[in-house]
Formats: C-alpha cells, sequence, structure tokens
C-alpha cells in the first residue's frame, strides 16, 4: 500500500515537472525534447494530470497550446512547489559540504575586537581564504560584493539579513598622570579646560559628539579638539601616554581599565553605547563559508551577549 503511494507520489511529481516545461514553452514537442521523453508521453502525462485535477489546464490547437484559467493558477503553485523541492535540495547539499573558498569580508576600524577571533576562524576553516578590507565606510554589500560585514547601527538594507553581534558601551577615560595634572573633570562643563582626543567620520567629515547627560536645555558643549583622528587605537594611544581624555568604546580598553593605566571619568554622565551586527546578503539558504563565519563571531565577538543562535537565515 504504501510503496503504492509512494509511486503515486512521484508520479504526480512528475506530472508537475512536466506541466510547467509545457507552460513555458507552449508545446509539447520542445518540452518533451527538454526533459529528454517523446511528444506522446509528455501528453499522456498532462492527460493523467488533467484528469486527476478535473480540469483543464491548456487549450490545444494544431498549432499552440495556450494556459486555461485554471492552468494559469496551477502553473503559479506548481513552480512555488518545485522551487521549494529544488531549495531543499540545496540546503542539504550545502549542509554536508565543507565550509571552502574565498570570502569577502568588511570590517570597521576596530581590529582589537575582531582580529583575534578571526585568526581562531583561519585556524578552524583553513579551506576558506579570508579576503578582509577594514574601513569606517558605508560599504554597499551587494554592489561591491562582499560576503559578509561588519557594522555598528541597527540593519536599514531590506536586502540584507543581519544578526547581533553584540552591545558596547562608552566611557570617557584619561590616565592617572594626565588627571595628577590636570585634574578631575567633576561636571561635563568641566571638559572645556582639558585636552580632548575626538574621533572623526570619514564618510561625513563630522566629529564624533560626546553623549554625556546634561541639564535640560543647556546648550551643547562646544569641547576643545585638542587631536583628531579617524581610529581607535590613537586615541587610546594617546590616552595611555598621559596627553587628554578620549571618549571610547568598552572593548577597545578593557585591559588598560581593569589594570588601572587608564581611569573612567565623568562616569556618572557618559550615556553613549552601541551595537555591532553582522551583515550578509539575503538568501534562504547561505553558503557554508558564510554559515560559518557567522556563526563563529557571534559565538564570540561579545560571548557575554545572550540570545545570539545559530544561523537560521531570518532577520533580526
Amino acid at each position: 500500500m504504501s510503496a503504492m503511494k509512494g509511486e503515486h507520489t512521484l508520479d504526480s511529481l512528475n506530472g508537475f515537472v512536466v506541466f510547467v516545461q509545457v507552460a513555458e514553452t507552449r508545446s509539447f514537442v520542445a518540452a518533451g525534447r527538454l526533459l529528454g521523453v517523446s511528444a506522446s508521453a509528455v501528453g499522456k502525462s498532462v492527460a493523467r494530470l488533467e484528469e486527476k485535477l478535473g480540469v483543464r489546464l491548456f487549450h490545444r490547437s494544431t498549432r499552440s497550446v495556450t494556459l486555461t484559467a485554471e492552468g494559469t493558477l496551477f502553473l503559479e503553485r506548481s513552480r512555488r512547489i518545485l522551487a521549494e523541492i529544488e531549495a531543499a535540495e540545496q540546503e542539504l547539499s550545502q549542509a554536508s559540504a565543507a565550509p571552502r573558498g574565498r570570502l569577502r569580508v568588511s570590517l570597521p576600524l576596530v581590529s582589537s575586537l575582531v582580529l583575534p577571533v578571526l585568526g581562531d576562524f583561519m585556524q578552524a576553516y583553513p579551506e576558506i581564504e579570508l579576503d578582509l578590507d577594514f574601513t569606517d565606510r558605508m560599504v554597499d554589500v551587494i554592489e561591491e560584493g562582499f560576503d559578509a560585514v561588519v557594522r555598528t547601527g541597527e540593519p536599514a538594507d531590506s536586502r540584507l539579513s543581519a544578526r547581533r553581534l553584540g552591545r558596547f558601551q562608552m566611557h570617557l577615560v584619561a590616565s592617572p598622570d594626565y588627571l595628577a595634572r590636570r585634574g578631575w573633570p567633576r561636571t561635563p562643563a568641566d571638559l572645556l579646560q582639558h585636552s580632548c582626543l575626538h574621533y572623526r567620520f570619514p564618510t561625513s567629515g563630522k566629529l564624533e559628539s560626546w553623549a554625556l547627560r546634561q541639564t535640560p536645555g543647556e546648550p551643547e558643549l562646544q569641547l576643545p579638539t585638542s587631536m583628531i583622528c579617524n581610529n581607535i587605537e590613537t586615541r587610546v594611544c594617546f590616552a595611555l601616554r598621559g596627553l587628554g581624555i578620549a571618549y571610547l568604546p568598552d572593548f577597545a580598553i578593557r585591559e588598560p581599565l581593569s589594570d588601572g593605566r587608564v581611569l573612567p571619568v565623568l562616569a556618572d554622565h557618559v550615556e553613549g553605547t552601541g551595537v555591532f551586527h553582522l551583515l550578509w546578503p539575503a538568501s534562504k539558504h547561505p553558503s557554508p563559508k558564510v554559515r560559518a563565519l557567522v556563526d563563529f563571531l557571534c559565538a564570540r565577538v561579545f560571548p557575554t551577549t545572550k540570545g545570539n543562535t545559530a544561523i537560521s537565515g531570518s532577520r533580526q
């Protein structure tokens, strides 16, 4: 009984394939040629399908084959069914394939955050060739051919799938030597008397604003610009050398903060936070190399972040 049912289901599936070919070629002969069977076999398959459904799918004449209204409706459903089967086959074949090939990734200029993890990734997946592009420029993932990008902020491109890597907190920090020489700021307004180390966004040319809690109605502080640069490492280095106060993400200063080489300044007034996302071209079935990168980075870049489950292809 079950064997007969299986044969019946297989015959139905073949009927879908034959029907779609006839609908697209408008010819039993052309459909038969593409499928490697005779026009007579194609005609019999369509007739069996029509008999089973109880409707005519095609208007036949000596010169042409055209879809009926029912045939047009059935074509849309048939294409969807066959596409799902093809996608399932692709997913299974990819699942069994080892991640390999060139992987082009765009990353922000925060090498201290990702470089150790990417080194571990190279060791874990020796058949993947990493092509890394470090820039804070907003790249077009699709147009520029990137497999994945790491960026701050909330995803806004509907063509991309996204996973949150983790959140970070901003801090104002300075070295003990600097604070001993220049004094501790007690309010945000005190920063006007200090050396401030700034970041300039490469795309806009604007300085990064320091998110400071102030009294409502107070004008935004016009902070001194003792130094301006477009990366994190310079500000960390200069803060460590006692050259000023810097506004930096926690992941860039964990060690200096923990061992006292820099100290938090105005901690009760700093409000800045951010989030990193990993983005890649949207697809129901990402390639093994992209799946490997997404799962690896999400598990290790911010290992204490909750909610980073394995890749599913869904957008968050």
